[in-house]
């Protein structure tokens, strides 16, 4: 097993012996934390931060986790619905007016939220380099009709989740996303999480590393559905080489171009998990909290092929909430536990050719060292 670094309480010895493992097997780096009550019970990492495997991931080193960048936009949206100034049941265009053409008037803050909008496509973008353009994408999406009836069915939102959360957080506070994010999420924690990424950063990064056997043109794609078939695809197709761009990085994608490790990850997220606090920081009530655990949508989701149960931001998974990243990296938080379990990698997996238990793995021996 390879050697990882860092502190783990000894009732948690699980959790690094299941990284040690991964580590010695597809994982080229990774990072894993836990956190219990809102305090850190793990924080481990190991391997390295390149594929050729000559540069050591060290403690502060950074990655893109994809998808796991909603957990993030979502906390963003629950904190400002918690102080008032954000009515998850008041119609997005109470707030952004443009957006109640072409039959969205009745489009919910909670619709957009839960993916159960209707608007799971990007309105003309063809190439990853459009998506940098927010006030045409934005402009774009306010012109856009619904694919279903918003709150009747649900269909994973992958980009423009970002996008619709990110100008709602916009009209109602005058900042960017990733700018509310620094300044009333990651600044008062001390997490070391971004949404877009400054260049003073750029060193730390550890760039993702395709699947094994494929390239960094590797693209990914919906998963089918239960007849085999696959939803089509609409927008860009982003590649790795994309998402290890400094123009990605660079970029305001609150969908998906968010970088961090598990530490900063976790430390976030546990925040919903300990009824709105972590390290003595309160950001939201215990009541506002709630939302993020609560179900608002379950049954099949049109895009993603599968039974889903979607909460106000989060995937709901049984008694648990969350939600992973393109390529394998993942967070879930139990709030009758009051634990989050975070683990961020570099090496992906393509999910659609082999089974990636990898966050999974992590999870279960953070259950084990929890219920142990």
């Amino acid at each position: 097993m390879t050697d990882v670094e860092g502190v783990c309480e000894p009732r948690f010895e699980a959790v690094r012996e299941a990284l040690a493992a991964l580590l010695g097997q597809d994982d080229v780096g990774a990072s894993v934390a836990v956190r219990l009550d809102g305090e850190p019970v793990v924080d481990l990492w190991g391997g390295y931060v390149d594929a050729d495997r000559s540069v050591g991931w060290e403690r502060d080193t950074l990655t893109g986790v994809n998808s796991v960048s909603k957990t993030m936009t979502a906390l963003c949206a629950l904190i400002l619905a918690d102080r008032g100034d954000l009515d998850l049941a008041a119609p997005v265009a109470a707030y952004w007016p443009e957006f109640a053409a072409a039959g969205k008037e009745g489009v919910l803050v909670r619709h957009v939220l839960s993916h159960t909008a209707g608007l799971p496509d990007l309105p003309g973008p063809t190439t990853v380099e459009e998506l940098y353009d927010r006030e045409g994408v934005v402009a774009g999406l306010a012109a856009q009709a619904p694919v279903w009836e918003p709150g009747t069915a649900a269909g994973y939102h992958a980009l423009t989740f970002g996008f619709l959360v990110g100008e709602i957080v916009r009209r109602v506070t005058g900042r960017s996303l990733g700018r509310f994010f620094a300044e009333e999420v990651a600044g008062p924690l001390g997490a070391d999480f971004h949404l877009g990424l400054a260049a003073e950063h750029d060193h730390r990064v550890a760039p993702l590393v395709p699947p094994p056997s494929l390239t960094d043109e590797y693209t990914a794609d919906a998963p089918p559905g239960p007849d085999g078939t696959r939803r089509e695809h609409t927008g860009p197709a982003i590649r790795v080489k994309d998402a290890n761009s400094p123009a990605w990085r660079r970029a305001q994608l609150p969908a998906v171009n968010g970088f961090g490790n598990a530490r900063s990850v976790a430390l976030v997220q546990s925040v919903l998990a300990n009824r709105g606090s972590a390290g003595g920081v309160r950001l939201l009530s215990p009541k506002g909290c709630e939302p993020a655990w609560e179900e608002v949508f379950r049954g099949e989701d049109r895009v993603l092929g599968t039974p889903m149960c979607w909460t106000t931001g989060f995937g709901k998974f049984g008694t648990t909430f969350g939600w992973g990243g393109w390529g394998g990296s993942l967070v879930v938080s139990d709030p009758d536990a009051r634990m989050t379990v975070a683990y961020v990698m570099n090496r992906m997996i393509d999910r659609d050719h082999h089974e990636d238990n990898r966050g999974m793995e992590i999870v279960m021996a953070a259950y084990a060292g929890l219920l142990g």
